[in-house]
């Protein structure tokens, strides 16, 4: 991955790469239905409400979501997460390629989920807040948008500026450092 200074798109190509999903593995099912559970608990959204996953990778948190009975769209900027997510879609799921700064419909969805920290990846403040405007205009007047983000005293305090995993015969050589407000990786 490029240091986002040299590269405003990096997320692009980084998202959509085999070596994301291979890094970010073992991130399961199990770890998605205990959030969601969670979420859906403290919310308690009716049955009959519509929800939307922005920015929902592979379709995870989006597939046990619909697994509780909900009807949820859910999207993402990769091409191949979608098309993997894609291979669960039933007649209340249903997955498809946008840009978190268009909404995918509008004055629609009572629910709006933006989990596992996909926000505030662009370097142009302006594109974070068309961010945050399209997943307000997805949404009903009386809708609920729920954002999962770092905490941000604790990636500052447990920040590992080097990292190596080995992960199939590939080793990841992750370097992380604090840079302008950023957790920037070279």
């Amino acid at each position: 991955m490029q240091n986002n200074q040299n590269n405003m798109n990096w997320f692009e190509d980084w998202f959509n790469s085999p070596y994301y999903h291979l890094l970010y593995k073992e991130r399961d099912f199990v770890e998605a239905e205990y959030f969601i559970r969670n979420i859906l608990n403290y919310l308690s959204p009716k049955k009959n409400a519509k929800i939307l996953d922005v920015a929902c990778g592979k379709g995870r948190h989006a597939i046990f979501i619909n697994k509780q009975g909900f009807t949820i769209d859910a999207f993402d900027l990769s091409e191949n997460s979608i098309a993997e997510a894609k291979k669960s879609e039933t007649a209340t799921l249903k997955f498809y390629i946008n840009d978190i700064r268009k909404p995918l419909k509008k004055d629609y969805y009572q629910f709006a989920f933006n989990i596992f920290t996909s926000f505030g990846y662009f370097v142009d403040e302006n594109d974070n807040q068309k961010s945050m405007d399209a997943m307000a205009k997805s949404l009903t007047t009386d809708g609920f948008l729920v954002i999962d983000f770092l905490n941000s005293n604790y990636t500052v305090s447990n920040l590992k500026p080097i990292e190596t995993k080995t992960i199939e015969n590939i080793t990841f050589n992750i370097t992380k450092e604090i840079e302008g407000g950023f957790v920037v990786t070279v």
